[in-house]
C-alpha cells in the first residue's frame, strides 16, 4: 500500500506552554532539512500535528527519515482519497485486509473537520466498520483493545485514512535546547554522547582534532561519516576539524611522560572552548564515562576541567560500556566506530599514564608549552564542512572494510 501523506503527532515538546509554537516551528525546519533529498514532499507544521505530503515520493524512505528526527512521538501514514463513501469504503478494506491476521479485531475512529459532510462521526464508523465486517472473514470488532486501529479524518481537502503506527525518536527538537559544540574522537563513545544531546534538543558542531601525518585521512573522513549519521537527528552538522600535530610533538618532547595525556586533553579541551565561546555556544559535550581509561578518573577531569569555566557536559558519565555499545547499534554508529583507523587521542600514548594527576603539576608542566602560541596557530587553520544526512565519506560500503578488523 503506498501513502500519500504522514501525520506526525509531537512527542514531548506537546507539554510546553507559551513556547510550544517555538518548538513547532524547530521542529518543522529539523523535517525539512531532514527531507531535504525528497525534493518533491511539502511540510506543514501546525498546533495540534504537522504534515508530510508526500507527493509521489518513496513513502517507506521518508517514514524511515523521520523516525530519526528528535521532538516526534508517532507517525500515522495515511491515504487520501475523495469525499466519496464508496471509495473511502474500499480504502478502507484495502488496509483491513493488508494487516489482516487470524482471530484479529479492528476498529473504526472518525475524525469530521468537514462538518458539511453528508455522514456525520458515528455514520461513517458504522457503515465503515459493516463494510470490513463483510469483507473480512473472520475479523471482529473491539472498540477498546483493537488488533488494527483504522483511522478516518473527514477534512475540507479530502478524506485521509490510516491504520499504522510507527513511533518516532521521541525527545526535543534539535536546536530548543541551545547550541554546543562535541569533542568527537573517532570511537564509540563521542557519537552516543551526541546522540544524547540532540535528544534533548541541543544543536551541535562537531569539534575533531587530527594529527597528520599519525592519523590518516581515512581516520578523519571516519569522523565525518559518523557525523554524517548523526546528522539525520538534526538535518545538518557543522565539523570543525583542528590541526593538532605540532601541539601532540611538542607536549612528547617537553612534558613528562606520564602526563602527556592529561596535558595533550588540557590542551584540547581550552581550543575546544574557544571555538565554542566564539560560535556563541553555550558549553562543551564529551564522550567521557567515569573510570573507563585514564583521563577519565574523577582526578583526570579535575585536572582537566581546571583549563576553562566553560560548563563541560558527560552525558555517558554514569553508563558502562555495554550500555553505551548498545545505543551505538541502536544508532548505526557501531559499525563505524570499530573501523581501525586511530585519532589523534590513540596516538603518543604513554604505557603508563597518570590515571591521577596532581593538578599543580599539570599546571607547570603545562608552563612548559607555549599554550597560547600553540592555540593559535591551530585555531587559526581549523576547516569548517558542513555535514547532511546520508553524505558518503568513505567512499564504499562499511562492509567492505570488515576484512580489516
Amino acid at each position: 500500500m503506498h501513502y500519500t501523506e504522514i501525520m506526525v503527532r509531537y512527542g514531548e515538546l506537546s507539554t510546553k506552554g507559551k513556547n510550544r509554537q517555538d518548538f513547532i516551528r524547530q521542529l518543522g525546519r529539523n523535517v525539512r532539512a531532514v527531507l531535504h533529498q525528497f525534493p518533491a514532499v511539502k511540510v506543514h507544521a501546525q498546533r495540534d500535528r504537522l504534515h508530510v505530503s508526500l507527493n509521489g515520493e518513496d513513502d517507506k524512505r521518508v517514514i524511515k527519515a523521520l523516525q530519526g528526527v528528535f521532538g516526534i512521538e508517532t507517525l500515522y501514514p495515511s491515504i487520501r482519497v475523495e469525499k466519496d463513501m464508496a471509495t473511502i469504503k474500499k480504502t478502507a478494506l484495502e488496509m483491513a485486509t493488508e494487516q489482516y491476521h487470524d482471530g484479529d479485531t479492528f476498529k473504526i475512529n472518525t475524525r469530521r473537520q468537514d462538518k458539511h459532510f453528508e455522514y456525520h462521526t458515528n455514520q461513517i464508523n458504522n457503515m465503515l466498520g459493516d463494510y470490513v465486517l463483510e469483507g473480512v472473514p473472520g475479523i471482529t470488532v473491539d472498540v477498546k483493545h483493537p488488533d488494527i486501529a483504522i483511522r478516518v479524518e473527514i477534512r475540507m481537502n479530502g478524506a485521509f485514512l490510516s491504520s499504522e503506527t510507527i513511533h518516532g525518536a521521541g525527545g526535543l527538537p534539535v536546536g530548543t535546547g541551545g547550541r554546543a559544540t562535541m569533542m568527537l574522537s573517532g570511537g564509540i563513545d563521542s557519537p552516543v554522547a551526541t546522540y544524547l544531546a540532540m535528544k534533548r534538543g541541543v544543536k551541535i558542531d562537531m569539534i575533531h582534532f587530527y594529527s597528520p601525518p599519525y592519523t590518516s585521512e581515512q581516520a578523519l573522513n571516519k569522523a565525518k561519516q559518523l557525523t554524517s549519521v548523526l546528522a539525520q537527528y538534526s538535518g545538518n552538522i557543522q565539523f570543525i576539524q583542528v590541526p593538532f600535530t605540532e601541539i601532540q610533538e611538542t607536549i612528547k618532547e617537553k612534558v613528562p611522560e606520564g602526563y602527556l595525556m592529561t596535558i595533550q586533553r588540557r590542551m584540547m579541551l581550552r581550543i575546544a572552548a574557544q571555538i565554542t565561546e566564539s560560535r556563541h555556544c553555550g558549553g562543551v559535550f564529551t564522550g567521557e564515562a567515569l573510570g573507563q581509561v585514564a583521563s577519565q578518573t574523577l582526578e583526570s577531569m579535575r585536572a582537566i576541567n581546571d583549563v576553562t569555566t566553560m560548563p563541560v557536559l558527560r552525558p555517558l558519565v554514569s553508563m558502562d560500556k555495554t550500555e553505551i555499545i548498545k545505543i551505538s547499534k541502536d544508532i548505526a554508529t557501531y559499525d563505524l566506530s570499530i573501523l581501525p583507523y586511530e585519532d589523534c587521542c590513540t596516538i603518543f600514548t604513554p604505557p603508563a599514564p597518570k590515571t591521577r594527576p596532581n593538578l599543580e603539576r599539570s599546571r607547570q608542566f603545562e608552563g612548559y608549552i607555549d599554550v597560547e602560541g600553540l592555540m593559535k596557530k591551530a585555531i587559526d587553520h581549523i576547516q569548517i564542512t558542513d555535514i547532511k544526512p546520508g553524505e558518503d565519506f568513505l567512499n564504499q560500503d562499511v562492509d567492505a572494510f570488515a576484512e580489516l578488523l
